[in-house]
């Protein structure tokens, strides 16, 4: 048995408010999980983070590299768990390390120079595009959506669309 793998989500904001109030009252996660090496190394950003959890949710910070052996490990057994993530690049790290993602949520991804919006809130370069290419080619779906009510909407079909 492992961790029970509520959604895991990409979004450069990892915990702000639409994480923090509407995916949790549909999740109902009994811990939130940043998978971050940068996070998990910067003592100010871990602790906002975990200070912005919702009431009732405990959340952490982990390094990439950690999330197998916390996957594996007894004492988080059917903990209802949901991962944060902030790049493709984590997530494609994580499934390659053997954790078991059937779906992955892209909510936001920033711009910066060399990227294309291919929605409002998603900034996608061809590094970025390779890796959800890999994440495909793994049976990752990997559906965009801001909040719960939002229609789904797959992501390779968007990449497609924009030349990716």
């Amino acid at each position: 048995m492992s961790m029970d793998i509520r959604l895991a989500r990409i979004d450069s904001r990892l915990l702000h408010g639409q994480v923090a109030t509407v995916w949790t009252k549909v999740i109902t996660p009994d811990r939130i999980i940043v998978v971050s090496d940068g996070v998990a190394a910067d003592n100010a950003r871990k602790t906002l983070i975990m200070q912005a959890a919702p009431a009732g949710v405990e959340a952490s910070v982990i390094a990439v590299d950690k999330l197998q052996s916390v996957y594996q490990a007894p004492e988080f057994d059917g903990v209802k768990v949901f991962l944060l993530f902030e790049t493709p690049r984590d997530v494609l790290r994580v499934v390659q390390s053997g954790v078991e993602l059937k779906s992955v949520n892209i909510g936001s991804l920033s711009f910066t120079d060399g990227k294309k919006m291919i929605t409002d809130a998603i900034a996608v370069g061809g590094d970025d595009a390779q890796t959800f290419h890999q994440l495909h080619d793994a049976g990752v779906e990997l559906e965009v959506r801001k909040v719960p009510a939002d229609h789904k909407q797959d992501l390779m079909a968007l990449l497609e669309e924009h030349g990716f």
